[in-house]
């Protein structure tokens, strides 16, 4: 069986082992291939099972390799592959959910923390020699937050949301949820389920956890934001086009959003015209909330698993049923 790996170099940059999906038959991996759907085709060839993080597999491309069987997609998203057209074609597509809870938890929090005391410019300051000109035994260059007792609003209050929540409320946060399904048992004096509109009016802090699709597409824009409180704070660590960055850019230079913080775009890599570079007070990272070594291995087990339970007739995880 002939297998092939479109972008493997994000996924596996050296510190992973992909023997064990050698077990199954003849891999063939490729740090990386041009989105190109004629490369793409040529890539997978008579390829039975194909593997793709990032590179998209539409219609015109499922329909050129008539051997492919199996799509094991290396992420949660699977938005990369026309599902309908895979249907169509009698190609099981899986995914691999809930491998990044716990890292992609405590990146948003990481980055929470930075907006609040801005421990890297702090650092750079001190490094730079403005400690040690200081007339006083401390200094500090931008205002200190501290998170007991306010209200931290999170769309999206699934296995991440809901991780996100735990670590927030040892830190004295309270918890406004938004979600379409409700388990309320997760209610608690700290935690309740609110109305999106309700989750605006009065968080001061808002992190995105939903997936993107219509009902999400652009949740962040400049009709939400007049929502907010003043001097609210953004992040997102869920998927770029929830926000519309024109109107993020223009509420973080206006003051009306006091901060924000993002680890995914709109367009991956990031342009270099996208808005937010030119926003104040907006940290950005490049997509690396899921990427600790721990959660890349998980991510890598699971994936040979759903391979494995597909080859054995039991397929998990599929998302084309």
């Amino acid at each position: 069986m002939k297998m092939v790996i479109l972008d493997g170099f994000t996924l596996n940059p050296g510190d992973l082992n992909w023997k064990d999906i050698k077990q199954f038959g003849d891999l063939e991996v490729h740090d990386r291939t041009d989105f190109n759907p004629k490369t793409v085709i040529k890539t997978i060839g008579d390829a039975e099972v194909v593997f793709t993080n990032k590179v998209p597999l539409p219609k015109e491309v499922l329909t050129e390799v008539p051997n492919l069987k199996y799509i094991g997609v290396l992420a949660t998203g699977y938005n990369v592959v026309d599902i309908d057209a895979a249907r169509d074609l009698d190609i099981l597509v899986t995914n691999v959910p809930n491998y990044g809870t716990a890292a992609v938890a405590q990146f948003t929090m990481g980055l929470l923390l930075e907006m609040c005391h801005h421990i890297g410019d702090h650092n750079k300051a001190v490094q730079d020699g403005e400690w040690a000109k200081a007339p006083d035994f401390c200094f500090w260059n931008t205002p200190l937050i501290e998170l007991a007792g306010k209200k931290l609003g999170i769309i999206g209050f699934g296995s991440i949301g809901q991780a996100t929540a735990k670590i927030a409320q040892a830190f004295g946060l309270h918890i406004l949820a938004y979600n379409r399904s409700k388990d309320l048992s997760l209610e608690s004096d700290t935690c309740r389920y609110v109305e999106l509109d309700e989750l605006f009016e009065k968080s001061d802090i808002i992190s995105l956890h939903c997936p993107l699709n219509e009902s999400t597409k652009g949740i962040i824009d400049k009709k939400n934001i007049a929502k907010m409180k003043d001097g609210v704070m953004i992040i997102n660590t869920a998927r770029g086009g929830l926000i519309v960055e024109e109107d993020l850019k223009e509420a973080l230079n206006s003051g009306k959003v006091a901060e924000a913080a993002v680890d995914v775009v709109s367009s991956e890599p990031i342009e270099e015209n996208n808005p937010l570079l030119k926003a104040k007070n907006c940290i950005i990272t490049p997509h690396i909330a899921w990427a600790p070594k721990e959660s890349r291995a998980r991510l890598l087990d699971t994936v040979v698993d759903n391979l494995k339970t597909y080859l054995d007739g039991n397929p998990k995880n599929v998302v084309n049923t």
